[in-house]
This record gives structure tokens, C-alpha cells and sequence, in this order.
């Protein structure tokens, strides 16, 4: 479609709505007869009246009406993306508001903003840290980051990191009393550390995989924390079993303050992902922000 012919749909819209061409002539800033003259070309065009035209009234005829319900919402997403579009000239500024758990603010969010926010000082970022599935609709919140497979299919999921996997610790001193499990069933009779969920969703259950079986496992033990950083410490210290991410247990892994087991139950899955609603008209700087996030996985030239 032309642009022309996009204008002449432009001009319908307008007479159609203020129901008069004067008031759409001044909208439109043209003059009357020249309005009345593109509404007579696109009817003719399209071999159908759209507007019924007494002394008294303009409104559209039953065809016009039809044409109306279906342009105007396209025009106005039009209008909203070239806005859009002509704020990408100025520098990017505002307040965005993004709700992640703490492990994906840390490994995630934290290093992009770190090199992003000195580069577009305008930009305010506030992150909440929720283990909740939140309704960023509802809540007001801009977008939400959480693993990929949990993200609703009606919302627009960027991939920000890599796969993740979990993994079951222990501090060495648990093991050399309690002995070590082989099987996810054996945890019944561990003492594991807890993560609660907020609102009515409870205790979380572990979850394992092995050859398409699915797992999960209702742990119990001493303690129960909202916070990931408090099960790791309370591991550390001995009081029983964690279920974390690779990336939030591996430095501990390494200085063998941490023992793994069970690690062929835990394959990778989905990583993280930001998400957001699809009909979403992104102001500049959330643009810019989605770049910043943006994964892109690294390629490894095959050996020559």
C-alpha cells in the first residue's frame, strides 16, 4: 500500500469519527473540499459508499462502519510505533521497572546494567526480587525475568543467559554424618533447607529428570527460608541439604565448601528469559535495555 492511499484511509478515519469534515479538516489541517474530494476517490476506488452525507450530519453507512472498527486500532498502533520510533532520536530516559529472583538479578541483570547505565544516565532501572510468578500487568511492572519454560505463551520471552541446571549441595561435615543420597528418594529421610514460595504457592518441590522420568520430591528439614542467599549459607554451615543453581553453588564447588550429588538427575533447562506483554509499545529506553540483555550465545570455531 501506498502512502498515499494509507493518508486517503487516514482522512476516512477522521470524518468517520468526528462524524462532521469540518472538525476532520481541522484536525487533519487541510481544507474542506479537499477532504471531500480524497473521500470521493477512496469510494470510488473501492466501488462502495462509506460515509451517508445530509446538510446536517455525516455517518458512516453500514460498509463504513465495517472499514472504521478495522482501521482505527491499526492507525493508532501505527502512530504509536512511529512515536516510538521518533523518540530512538532523542536519548533514552525514564524509569523501568523489572521484578526477578535474586539469582537472576545477581548473574544477570546486575552485569548489563553495570555497563548500560553509565553509557544512558536518563535511564532509572528498579528491580523487585520476587520468586513468584508475577502478573506484571496487574502489578505495574514493566517486564519480569524468569526461566523461559515458566513464561506465559501470550507474553514475548527474549532469552537473556544461558541454559541453567540445578544442583543438590551439602557442606562436607553433613555428609561425613548423614552419608550421601543416590537416588532423589532418598532425600525423605535427609534433612533439606526449604525454599517458600510467596503467597498460597507453599514449600517449592525439587525437581529431577532422568531418561524423560520426571521427579519431584516433597523434602523436609530444620529450616525454611524466602531467600536463596540464607539456604546457601545455612548449607555452608552444615544444617542440611540446598537445591540451587549451578551458577549460585559453583565457587563453593570449587573451594570444596560444597559437595554436590545427584547430578545426573538435574539436566539443563530453559535460561533465563525477559518477558513482557506482546502488545507492549517499548519506550526507547526499555528498548535499549532489551538489547543490553539480550543473549547471544557465544559460537566456538570447529577445531582447523
Amino acid at each position: 500500500m501506498t502512502s498515499e492511499n494509507l493518508n486517503d484511509l487516514a482522512a476516512f478515519v477522521a470524518v468517520a469519527q468526528a462524524r462532521s469534515f469540518t472538525h476532520a479538516a481541522a484536525e487533519l489541517a487541510i481544507s474542506q473540499s479537499a477532504l471531500s474530494q480524497t473521500i470521493r476517490g477512496l469510494e470510488q476506488r473501492l466501488g462502495i459508499r462509506l460515509l451517508n452525507r445530509t446538510t446536517r450530519s455525516v455517518s458512516p453507512t453500514e460498509a463504513g462502519e465495517r472499514l472504521l472498527q478495522t482501521l482505527a486500532p491499526r492507525l493508532k498502533d501505527i502512530d504509536a510505533e512511529l512515536a516510538a520510533l521518533r523518540e530512538l532520536q532523542h536519548k533514552p530516559a525514564g524509569t523501568i521497572r523489572l521484578t526477578a529472583t535474586e539469582n537472576a538479578a545477581n548473574t544477570v541483570l546486575w552485569p548489563a546494567l553495570c555497563k548500560l547505565l553509565p553509557e544512558y544516565p536518563d535511564i532509572k532501572v528498579e528491580i523487585i526480587i520476587d520468586y513468584g510468578l508475577t502478573d506484571i500487568v496487574t502489578e505495574q511492572v514493566d517486564a519480569g525475568v524468569r526461566p523461559g519454560e515458566t513464561v506465559d505463551k501470550d507474553m514475548i520471552a527474549v532469552p537473556i543467559g544461558p541454559a541453567l541446571r540445578m544442583a543438590v549441595v551439602g557442606s562436607p561435615a553433613y555428609f561425613t554424618a548423614h552419608g550421601r543420597p543416590m537416588v532423589p528418594q532418598d532425600l525423605t529421610g535427609h534433612r533439606c533447607i526449604n525454599l517458600r514460595l510467596p503467597g498460597r504457592r507453599g514449600i517449592y518441590a525439587w525437581e529431577f529428570e532422568r531418561n524423560g522420568r520426571d521427579l519431584h520430591v516433597r523434602v523436609d528439614g530444620p529450616l525454611v527460608f524466602n531467600a536463596a542467599a540464607l539456604i546457601l549459607k545455612a548449607a555452608q554451615d552444615g544444617f542440611g541439604l540446598a537445591y540451587l543453581t549451578e551458577n549460585q553453588v559453583k565457587p563453593y564447588l570449587d573451594t570444596s565448601k560444597l559437595v554436590r550429588v545427584l547430578a545426573n538427575w538435574c539436566p539443563p533447562f530453559s535460561g533465563y528469559h525477559l518477558y513482557y506483554p506482546s502488545r507492549r509499545q517499548p519506550s526507547a529506553a526499555f528498548a535499549v535495555l532489551v538489547e543490553a540483555l539480550r543473549y547471544r550465545r557465544k559460537l566456538v570455531a570447529p577445531n582447523s
